[in-house]
């Protein structure tokens, strides 16, 4: 993982596709990518970012995470009950940039959140009755798997919104 550093950030419309999977049927999230991707396709709009995963809720083998599977647009666009519209909310980003497998991701985010605890960095989380709910975890995938076909040179963005407040530079 790189170096973390705090990013301002404006606000960013997408379209997704919400979704509930554990790890074990993470499959059927990623199988919803194209699906986003064609859904832009079908109605001419131009992605302006790359595809991301929004996490909400934090899941495991056996909890299901609650994400969304998202593109960025560069302008609103009007969803359709299955494809729903949205925005990266506007403001100060934890941002560090992971490279290789995607099976290291959970280990990269495990760190940033270390990071942002001990430099004394709020991430923008809350406690409900699903337990903690990320106002802003974007894990977004920079590389074309049909341009490098070797998961080992991948390069995954995990940004995370801080919570209120200045941190520290």
């Amino acid at each position: 993982m790189s170096d973390p550093t705090v990013q301002e950030r404006t606000e960013q419309p997408y379209v997704a596709i919400a979704v509930r999977a554990t790890l074990r049927e993470w499959g059927e999230v990623n199988a919803l990518v194209p699906e986003v991707y064609g859904w832009l396709a079908g109605r001419g709009v131009a992605p302006a970012g790359a595809v991301f995963y929004r996490h909400l809720v934090i899941g495991g083998m056996d909890e299901k995470f609650s994400v969304e599977v998202g593109v960025p647009v560069a302008s609103p666009v009007q969803g359709d009950g299955r494809v729903l519209p949205g925005a990266k909310p506007a403001g100060r980003y934890v941002v560090a940039m992971h490279h290789g497998h995607p099976d290291g991701i959970a280990a990269a985010h495990l760190a940033l959140v270390d990071w942002a605890a001990g430099a004394g960095v709020p991430l923008a989380v809350e406690a409900d009755e699903d337990g903690e709910v990320w106002q802003g975890m974007f894990e977004s995938y920079l590389t074309d798997p049909a341009v490098e076909p070797d998961p080992a040179n991948w390069e995954t963005e995990l940004a995370y919104l801080v919570s209120g407040g200045q941190p520290p530079r």
